[in-house]
């Protein structure tokens, strides 16, 4: 038999114990084996031991791979002298459990861990703690320690159980008993404002026809008085409506060739100025139905009148303001002149001390009554100045809105000649009126929208509009309770509208004819 092929033969198997000790050597004596096979066999051997393990997972077989690759079966000869035959054990299914249990659990060191500083949280009492915990060296439960941390928290002014950090201080405790009974009872919130819950209307409480109205932007054709007269200029008619009872009267009826331009109540309620297209101003007694005077002069059509008690002014085409004494002849006594096209609004302060103007030429006037030149000369709109109001609870406050390309309200102040607001409305303004009962201002537009606006001041937030004429609106009269605002339009309607209804106060209706004070006024001037 020639030891140079290799054969099978049963060897020694590293990965198996055997019955004798493992400092078993091979006997190199008593083996078949050449020196040059020995020394590998011997090698191999060498290795499999340093990597075999000595747990308890060294029963488990397992292919070791090695120089000299051995394979355990069966040979065909039998090597005599070669110890006795070991046979690898299978092990058990219990055993390689248990093995696996054992050899894979971890257990780390547990001294640095969060246990031992959870312990030392608790009382001294618990001093039971296993001496193989190390307690770090910057944590340490003293009295000095204690002592030091409540120096240190009465020096800075924080208690021990106090945060240092907090949103806010804690509500301060009441030294009163809680009665839970006052509590809770609470009465409720007060009620919403009534300014913020009132609704707006949106339908007329009253439509009257006004045939024959000229649709002519610069012209002033509608005026309520003191005494609840309604005053509108039907072309060559003048008719008074009688708020109280409903009555229509025509007071006057002009020539062919004229038209009525102009209307405003003087402001005890006995009189109504009306200008007429010739350049005249003519005086009526309503109570009387009869023209008391006439007053010409004017050059053009005089298409808006303003009254200051005894001096009523007068706005004419040509561009000059007049003022007019009725109480004597030669009735005109002064001049005002810095337009430069048509005068078609004019508005006397409350106080009389102030006169504004606005006209064709885009310009704003303030007049001081004593002067004849103007205070201040305002250029900010873009169009036609026809609407102005100065407000009634705020006397030096002046708005004033612009025509087509202009589509804006200007508030002035009266003193300083500041502009302090200004609103876009996006549509032509026709005519302003202020509240008496709110702080608001209305606003009658003509194009493209053709309706009513109410602002509220000095915020400029648009409580609502109301639609209520098919074409623009040509002028707006307030009520004397000021609660019932008349519009005239192009359509040839002329409409009430309950836009500043007194909620909580009885207030009467133009529809049922008790809208004015029901006192009689007497007339207070005397006219020549």
């Amino acid at each position: 038999m020639s030891f140079d092929t290799p054969v099978k033969s049963r060897l020694y198997n590293p990965n198996c114990t055997p019955r004798s000790s493992h400092n078993y050597q091979p006997r190199l004596d008593s083996s078949p084996l050449t020196p040059r096979h020995y020394a590998q066999i011997s090698s191999s051997f060498l290795v499999a031991k340093r990597q075999s393990p000595t747990g308890p997972k060294s029963c488990i077989h397992k292919q070791i791979s090695s120089p000299m690759r051995l394979e355990t079966c069966a040979p065909d000869t039998t090597l005599t002298g070669t110890g006795p035959i070991c046979t690898p054990k299978r092990p058990s299914r219990k055993q390689v459990f248990r093995a696996s249990v054992q050899g894979d659990r971890f257990i780390p060191a547990r001294n640095t861990s969060s246990t031992a500083l959870s312990k030392l949280e608790s009382d001294d009492t618990d001093n039971s703690v296993a001496s193989d915990v190390t307690i770090p060296s910057g944590i340490q439960l003293s009295q000095s320690s204690l002592a030091y941390q409540s120096s240190v928290a009465e020096a800075c002014g924080f208690a021990l159980n106090q945060r240092i950090l907090a949103f806010k201080p804690e509500a301060p405790q009441s030294s009163k008993p809680i009665d839970l009974r006052s509590q809770y009872n609470r009465p409720l919130k007060p009620a919403v404002n009534a300014q913020l819950r009132r609704k707006l209307p949106t339908s007329a409480e009253r439509i009257l026809d006004a045939p024959g109205i000229r649709d002519d932007y610069y012209l002033n054709l509608l005026d309520w008085s003191c005494n609840n007269m309604v005053a509108i200029g039907l072309d060559r008619d003048l008719y008074v409506w009688n708020a109280e009872t409903g009555n229509v009267s025509n007071l006057l009826r002009t020539s062919s060739d004229t038209y009525i331009s102009g209307i405003k109540w003087s402001g005890d309620g006995a009189y109504v100025a009306v200008g007429l297209s010739d350049g005249d101003v003519q005086i009526w007694d309503v109570e009387e139905q009869e023209k008391v005077r006439s007053m010409s002069g004017h050059a053009a059509r005089v298409g808006v009148l303003s009254w200051n008690r005894h001096i009523m002014s007068s706005g004419c085409r040509d561009g000059s303001i007049w003022n007019h004494d009725v109480r004597i002849a030669e009735h005109k006594v002064s001049e005002y002149v810095n337009h430069q096209a048509e005068v078609c609004g004019l508005e006397w302060r409350s106080d009389g001390n102030q006169l504004a103007s606005g006209g064709n030429d885009n310009l704003v006037n303030i007049w001081d009554v004593r002067s004849s030149t103007p205070k201040f000369t305002k250029t900010n709109h873009k169009a036609a100045v026809k609407a102005l109001a100065w407000c009634p609870w705020q006397l030096n406050l002046l708005a004033t809105g612009g025509g087509t390309y202009d589509k804006h309200i200007h508030f002035w102040n009266g003193t300083t000649g500041a502009r302090v607001n200004s609103i876009d409305t996006g549509s032509q303004v026709t005519s302003l009126q202020w509240s008496h009962n709110y702080k608001e201002i209305v606003s009658s537009h003509g194009y493209p929208d053709n309706n009513l606006s109410i602002w509220s001041y000095p915020t400029l937030v648009k409580n609502g509009e109301i639609q209520g004429h098919d074409t623009r609106i040509l002028g707006s009269a307030l009520s004397p309770d000021g609660s019932t605002l008349a519009t005239v339009a192009s359509d040839e309607n002329l409409k009430f509208w309950k836009v500043f209804e007194q909620i909580g106060k009885k207030v009467s209706s133009a529809v049922s004819g008790s809208l004015g004070t029901g006192k009689d006024i007497a007339k207070v001037m005397m006219i020549r």
